[in-house]
């Protein structure tokens, strides 16, 4: 059973996860490639997407620690 099984999952585009977390494009990849941001999912030969689900968590998680 993997984490996801029974959970309807929804995909964001860059835009979106630009839009959610206020970050650049190049801070977010740098971000992954530090292991520190939710990695994509592979949608097609050019197109990738971010689960919303991984993203909404990393900002929460932002912002509890700066309480």
């Amino acid at each position: 059973m993997n984490q996801y099984e029974g959970i309807i999952m929804r995909v964001i585009k860059l835009k979106d996860v630009i839009n959610t977390t206020g970050l650049s494009r190049s801070s977010i990849y740098a971000y992954m490639a530090k292991d520190e941001f939710p990695k994509p999912i592979q949608l097609g030969p050019r197109a990738v997407a971010w689960v919303q689900e991984e993203v909404q968590e990393w900002l929460q998680v932002r912002l509890d620690a700066r309480c």
